[in-house]
């Protein structure tokens, strides 16, 4: 294996089981009105206002927790990774000639987020292999993210699995392989 899909590897190995939260705020009726509006979901846009106006509890689309890649404002282009990825959402990679591809995702749906309530993300690595398929080497991360209520009742977990392979012309592939997707 490449040193650099060693690395990844060690380093992913260390941080098993080590939870990073993050404070997503307090969601919003507009936050969910724009995830709405890029599905192209105006049947929910206008079911959303009108319970806003009326006082009532808004409930927040299908799959708008999972489907928010980032809560933060998000890097400037010369602070993403070589793919293209922010730090965040490429674990153990920062610096090394590496790319991410997205092997899967499975989400299992807990209480209903509602606008008003204030969020918190756990993340976590759950695992990390050495694999080998017909283009080549690569490592497996799995990767749990836990979305969760004030209260600590669980909204959505998301259990993700990201393929890191050999940035291709690095030089770093392995002599049997060109580090292309597996």
């Amino acid at each position: 294996m490449s040193a650099a899909l060693d690395e990844v590897l060690a380093r992913a190995r260390k941080l098993i089981g080590e939870w990073d939260g993050e404070d997503c705020g307090v969601l919003s009726v507009k936050e969910f009105c724009r995830y709405a509006a890029a599905l192209n979901d105006g049947d929910y846009i206008r079911r959303a206002r009108a319970q806003e106006a009326a006082g009532e509890r808004v409930v927040a689309p299908p799959l708008f927790v999972a489907g928010t890649l980032s809560w933060q404002d998000g890097p400037t282009e010369d602070a993403l990774q070589r793919d293209g990825l922010a730090a965040r959402e490429a674990p153990c990679t920062d610096g090394l000639p590496v790319r991410h591809v997205h092997g899967g995702q499975s989400v299992r749906l807990g209480r209903p987020p509602v606008a008003g309530i204030r969020v918190t993300a756990s993340r976590a690595i759950t695992s990390a292999d050495q694999r080998r398929g017909r283009s080549g080497e690569f490592v497996l991360l799995g990767v749990t993210t836990r979305f969760t209520a004030e209260d600590g009742e669980e909204l959505m977990a998301m259990d993700e699995t990201i393929v890191v392979l050999d940035l291709p012309g690095t030089g770093a592939e392995s002599d049997e392989g060109s580090g292309a997707a597996a």
